[in-house]
């Protein structure tokens, strides 16, 4: 009996141990069970977006008209970078392209659905084809070739895949320097806006991943005369960041309006030999020195969390009082769907269609016309950036409207808008130009000069209205994008 009571005994220890022991694993295994990651994950790819000059006529952008492609001098290229942070994922894009409507993003969109958020910007490039219908043989002729645009919005949506497919876990850092040597302002008052920002991300390995660059200028280095399809200066400066670092780079254009050229920039050789405006030898030069300026904004460059990923976007309304853009609608040069305009900034009627028989200037509607389009503000963590829809000028950006104003202002009396970089509360902040459309110069209202007698003593006016919707963009978009960000509408 004394022998069965201790093999009972022995039982029971052990099964109270092999218990202990399934609770002990068990809970151990409850310990292991990963949290949901903080890890921010990102990734970068290329295509090819550069046209078959020898199967078609490609019309150059940015000029005059009837500029025809002779061939290629480097390629067009579409690059996007992908971020992910839990279940939030957006792509930024940039396109070698003088811009890209509003309709064909909101395309590339709808076959990117597991996107949160997807923004497309164009350098705005004037050695590429003409996009938007302005640039064709002739002002009454557009240059847009749909084949092209719809081939375009392919390569995109190539592009984000391939970059989502390619996201890996980084840390980021961020760097910002000036190079008002590399900006000639081309429009009174001379306001540059020469800051210069860069991103670099690094894998777990410390191996670069990526770089973006943020700069604010029009490629147009090669001028009107050149007829080689090219990047401009943005060619080569991807070129030469990327063969340094061994990396992807994506650049994004910035505020362009006011004039932001490359366009008689002193630029110099090795050798100290001053490069002439419209030759590749000053396009690659300037793409080069570019780069060396992103590389002084690596260099002090600081960690920067880029998380939590936070999106707002709004289509508004616009009014269209651009005569020019008017006539071009109607004549099917500009081709784009337009609304009738009652006031209201986020709701509009379609217009009708431009029809053929009515003739050249005689009007489709009496009610006066608005365009949709769109703005948006991102806050990836500490980095704020505005996404704005056309060239701004740097005034409109910077708070340096002028006060006083010029006596020989249309609209002297225009208040002044609110200035999009004082909406921006981050520790950092970037602007994103031609963003998911091209909708022309963005101008402070208060320093709209078409009508004599003009600003600064001048006996003729300024460009920049002539590529302007009119002289409400400004007030409507600045409090659009300040509401925007305020959350009020």
């Amino acid at each position: 009996m004394q022998g069965a009571a201790a093999m009972v005994r022995k039982i029971i220890v052990l099964v109270f141990l092999s218990l202990l022991l399934v609770f002990l694993v068990n809970s151990s295994n409850e310990r292991r069970v990963p949290e949901p990651s903080d890890e921010l994950q990102v990734g970068f790819a290329e295509t090819d977006i550069t046209p078959h000059v020898k199967e078609r006529t490609v019309y150059l952008a940015g000029f005059g008209h009837n500029r025809k492609a002779s061939g290629v001098h480097d390629p067009l290229k579409a690059r996007a970078v992908v971020f992910q942070h839990g279940q939030e994922k957006i792509a930024l894009v940039s396109i070698d392209l003088i811009g890209f409507f509003h309709a064909s993003i909101e395309s590339v969109r709808q076959r990117l659905p597991q996107f949160r958020y997807v923004l497309v910007s164009s350098t705005h490039n004037h050695e590429g084809p003409d996009t938007l219908g302005l640039w064709g043989a002739s002002p009454f002729q557009s240059g847009v070739d749909a084949e092209y645009v719809a081939e375009v919005q392919r390569q995109i949506v190539a592009a984000v895949k391939a970059a989502d497919a390619r996201r890996r876990g980084v840390r980021v850092r961020i760097g910002a320097t000036r190079a008002p040597e590399l900006l000639h302002d081309a429009r009174e008052p001379y306001i540059k806006h020469d800051e210069l920002i860069a991103l670099e991300f690094r894998d777990k390995e410390d191996a670069p991943a990526g770089l973006l660059v943020q700069w604010n200028c029009h490629p147009e280095t090669l001028g009107d005369k050149n007829t080689l399809l090219s990047a401009d200066f943005v060619g080569a400066t991807v070129q030469t960041l990327r063969d340094k670092h061994r990396c992807p780079v994506v650049y994004f254009t910035g505020t362009v309006g006011g004039l932001m050229t490359s366009l008689n920039v002193a630029i110099k050789n090795a050798a100290g030999k001053m490069l002439a405006d419209g030759t590749f030898e000053k396009t690659e030069r300037y793409g080069e020195l570019l780069a060396e300026v992103a590389q002084r904004a690596l260099k002090a460059a600081q960690p920067v969390k880029l998380t939590p990923l936070q999106v707002r976007r709004r289509q508004i309304f616009l009014p269209l009082s651009n005569k020019l853009y008017l006539l071009a609608r109607q004549l099917g040069v500009l081709q784009r769907e337009a609304f009738l305009w009652n006031g209201d900034l986020y709701k509009a009627e379609p217009a009708p269609s431009p029809s053929p028989q009515k003739g050249a200037g005689k009007k489709e509607t009496d009610k006066p016309l608005c365009l949709r389009t769109e703005l948006a503000w991102l806050r990836l963590g500490d980095l704020d950036i505005a996404a704005i829809p056309g060239e701004i000028y740097p005034e409109l950006v910077l708070d340096k409207v002028q006060d006083p104003v010029d006596p020989g202002a249309d609209y002297p009396n225009a208040p002044i808008e609110p200035a999009i970089y004082k909406q921006l509360r981050g520790p950092y902040r970037m602007m994103i130009g031609l963003a998911n459309d091209e909708i022309g110069y963005i101008i402070p209202k208060r320093q709209w000069d078409e009508k004599a007698p003009f600003c600064y003593g001048r006996k003729k006016p300024q460009y920049g209205e002539i590529n302007s919707l009119g002289p409400n963009t400004a007030p409507l978009l600045c409090r659009a994008f300040q509401a925007l960000v305020q959350g009020k509408n």
